[in-house]
């Protein structure tokens, strides 16, 4: 555990967008905030930090010595092109944003904030009286042109590329595959500033703001990738997508229909055998369960089908990394049989994926982490004024190529117009 102040700090909820403002000043920094949605499995409401006293670039194992030299908080990354030092595979794309494959940092300060309080458990500044001071200096709001979108891939395309994946799926290759799509605009932005506002409509419960010197992700996902406390690690995949309707009486009947959709609850299905699969390769024996399958949760934009997997890690035989490293990628963004749905995803897709489809979050001093899905985010780089907007859908032998064309757009739309 890092030395410095840790107390209570109630003002510092108040003075939130301030802190934010402080932080995104770093060149590192990352906010997660749950939007105090009920979650069984959440342990913060709010987490932020920035300041960076070490990081750490590389894989899995160099990140087990980093952890274990520092013994303190990590914030980071794992982007999806982590896949190929983990399996046989490449991306043949080229990275317009240059994230690391893995990326952590021992933040400066560290604020966690639960049921509207915020304790401190580090800062750089010499005392509290230090911190207020910078906080009551009124953060300027600019006004920049709105970015226009344009999709990379046109419709007809997108038509081809799941003409192509089903016949893929009518040769047994594959049983399902996510297939992702890009839209990218270039022109000046402030990131933090757009995250605020796209954060208050969508709050999302695994929402995170993301900096990496000029590299910046605007996340509105709402999906858990894994999450470990003590030996338990949760894992809760979505498939199954509704658009939320004005009228509560359509609205009920969206949700209605997303429940007993035969299409969506076999994509979820197949899915949680995946990820039932990635945990067990870890876990202690008969350990694996689903405590909650075909559950409800509805958002501000959609509603989402979410499963539950359960397991706990043979600690006496595996560590943290081995947990992300069997279960990563996770299998909600590639598909199943999980590898040859990744050969095709490079394959079919017309973009690298960077950050998309990887995970945010953080590891504790004791061990303990929580990843989100990068799904739902704006990626953006400051240096070159680019961003890109990543989406996607699961594709089966029966799915509707139109209709999945239709629900990318509805997930785009909640983030570009």
């Amino acid at each position: 555990m890092s030395q410095g102040y840790r107390f209570a700090w109630p003002e510092a909820v108040q003075k939130w967008q301030q802190l934010e403002s402080l932080a995104a000043s770093s060149e590192h920094c990352i906010l997660l905030d749950s939007h105090q949605h009920k979650d069984l499995y959440g342990s913060w409401d709010k987490i932020l930090a920035w300041g960076a006293r070490a990081i750490y670039q590389g894989d899995f194992e160099g990140l087990k010595t980093f952890r274990q030299e520092h013994k303190d908080w990590l914030f980071g990354h794992l982007a999806y092109d982590l896949k190929n030092q983990l399996e046989d595979l490449d991306t043949r794309h080229p990275q317009k944003i240059a994230w690391a494959d893995l990326q952590f940092f021992v933040p400066e300060t560290i604020l966690l904030c639960k049921e509207g309080q915020c304790e401190v458990l580090s800062w750089h500044y010499a005392n509290q009286e230090a911190l207020e001071t910078n906080l009551n200096l009124e953060s300027s709001r600019e006004s920049f042109p709105k970015l226009n979108f344009e999709a990379q891939t046109s419709r007809e395309v997108y038509l081809q590329d799941i003409q192509s994946l089903k016949q893929e799926l009518q040769y047994g290759n594959i049983y399902e595959i996510n297939y992702c799509t890009l839209f990218e605009a270039r022109g000046p932005m402030c990131p933090l500033q757009r995250f605020q506002e796209l954060n208050e409509k969508h709050q999302a419960p695994f929402s995170a703001y993301y900096r990496d010197k000029q590299r910046h992700l605007l996340c509105f996902s709402p999906e858990r990738y894994l999450r470990k406390k003590g030996d338990e690690l949760i894992s809760q995949p979505i498939k199954g997508t509704a658009a939320r309707a004005q009228d509560p009486v359509r609205d009920q009947e969206q949700k209605a229909h997303l429940l007993s959709s035969e299409k969506e609850r076999a994509e979820n299905v197949m899915i949680v055998d995946l990820v039932r699969n990635d945990l067990s390769r870890t876990a202690r024996r008969n350990s694996v369960s689903v405590p909650e399958l075909f559950g409800l949760y509805s958002f501000n934009a959609v509603h989402q089908m979410i499963s539950t997997v359960r397991s706990e890690l043979d600690s006496a035989r595996y560590t943290l990394e081995d947990a992300l490293h069997y279960s990563f990628p996770m299998g909600s963004m590639t598909g199943a049989p999980k590898v040859s749905a990744m050969q095709l995803i490079d394959r079919h897709e017309h973009f690298r994926r960077g950050l998309y489809s990887g995970a945010l979050g953080y590891i504790d001093p004791d061990g303990n982490f929580d990843f989100n899905v990068v799904i739902r985010s704006i990626a953006y780089d400051a240096e070159q004024k680019y961003a890109q907007v990543a989406v996607g859908s699961a594709i089966t032998i029966h799915c509707d190529a139109e209709a999945e064309y239709a629900e990318c757009l509805l997930k785009a739309e909640k983030l570009i117009r």
